[in-house]
C-alpha cells in the first residue's frame, strides 16, 4: 500500500509536493518550456503568426477543447467511496466540467474573429496530428489509471495552456490585431485562460499526489511520467503540423511554398 500523503503548503508551490513528483516536473520542464514559449505563440503574441498557420491552429486543436468535459467525465466514471484520493477528484473534476463546458464556446468566438465559420471549425481538420491529440486524451482518460489520466490532461494540457495563453495576452498586440467588432469575444477564450495564478493545474497535481502517496512503486511513478510525457509530444507534434502543413483549400499552397523549410518535429518517446 503506498504511504499516505497530504499536502501541507501552498498548492502552487511546488515544494510542496512529494520529492518523487518534484524530481518527475523539473526532468519533465524543458520540453514543458518548449511547448509554452513555441514559435507559434510567440508569433502570436507579436501579431506576425501567418493566416493559414492561426486557422490551422485553431481547427486542429478544437477537438480537444471541445471534448475536454468528455475526458474529466470518463475519470468521474473511475471514483469509488473511500478511496484515497477520490472525493478530492470528484470535487475537482465536477466543479471543473462546469467551466470547461463555456470554452467551446469561447473558442468558437476566437475562431470567428479569425473569419473561421462554426460550420467549418465543426468540420475539423485533416491533420492526422490533430487526431493523434484528441484520440491519445480519449485513451488515457479512458484505459489509463485516474492518476495517469488527470496527470496528461488536467495537469500536463490544462498547465501549459494556461502558460502560453499568458504568454500571448502579455502584449496588446494580438488583442489589437483583431478585428474592433470581435476584440472583446474573440480574447475571451485566451482572457480566460491566461490568469498567472490559476490553480486548476496544481489542484490537479495534489490529486495525483494524493492518489499515488509519498513513496508509490517505481512502475506508477514512471506511468505519471510517460503519461505527462506524451501529452507534451502530441501538443508540440500538433503545433509544429500547423507551421508546417495546411489542410486543402486552407491557404495559398504557392504563399506556403514559399516560406522556409522547418526542421521535422522530433520522435515521439513512449
Amino acid at each position: 500500500m503506498n504511504s499516505a500523503w497530504s499536502r501541507s503548503a501552498d498548492v502552487q508551490d511546488v515544494r510542496s509536493y512529494p520529492q518523487w513528483l518534484q524530481a518527475l516536473l523539473a526532468a519533465l520542464r524543458p520540453l514543458e518550456e518548449r511547448i509554452a514559449r513555441h514559435e507559434l505563440f510567440l508569433e502570436m503574441r507579436e501579431a506576425r503568426l501567418r493566416a493559414g498557420a492561426a486557422r490551422n491552429f485553431l481547427l486542429r486543436v478544437w477537438p480537444v477543447i471541445e471534448q475536454f468535459p468528455q475526458y474529466m467525465g470518463r475519470n468521474l466514471a473511475k471514483l469509488h467511496f473511500g478511496q484515497p484520493g477520490h472525493a478530492l477528484a470528484r470535487s475537482f473534476l465536477t466543479r471543473n466540467i462546469r467551466v470547461e463546458q463555456h470554452h467551446a464556446e469561447y473558442w468558437s468566438e476566437w475562431a470567428a474573429a479569425l473569419g473561421v465559420e462554426r460550420v467549418r471549425l465543426l468540420q475539423g481538420s485533416e491533420s492526422a496530428a490533430s487526431a493523434a491529440l484528441s484520440h491519445w486524451c480519449w485513451f488515457i482518460c479512458d484505459r489509463g489509471s485516474l492518476a495517469e489520466a488527470m496527470a496528461a490532461t488536467n495537469y500536463a494540457i490544462e498547465g501549459v495552456t494556461g502558460q502560453w495563453a499568458h504568454l500571448v495576452c502579455s502584449s496588446q498586440r494580438y488583442a489589437l490585431s483583431l478585428p474592433e467588432a470581435h476584440r472583446k469575444s474573440g480574447m475571451r477564450w485566451l482572457r480566460a485562460h491566461a490568469k498567472y495564478d490559476d490553480a486548476h493545474p496544481w489542484e490537479a497535481l495534489e490529486v495525483v499526489a494524493t492518489l499515488l502517496g509519498a513513496e508509490p512503486p517505481a512502475a506508477e511513478i514512471e506511468a505519471v511520467r510517460r503519461a505527462i510525457r506524451r501529452s507534451y509530444d502530441y501538443m508540440l507534434l500538433t503545433l509544429e503540423d500547423c507551421l508546417r502543413h495546411f489542410d486543402s483549400g486552407e491557404t495559398d499552397p504557392q504563399a506556403f511554398a514559399a516560406q522556409p523549410t522547418r526542421p521535422a518535429a522530433p520522435a515521439l518517446i513512449l
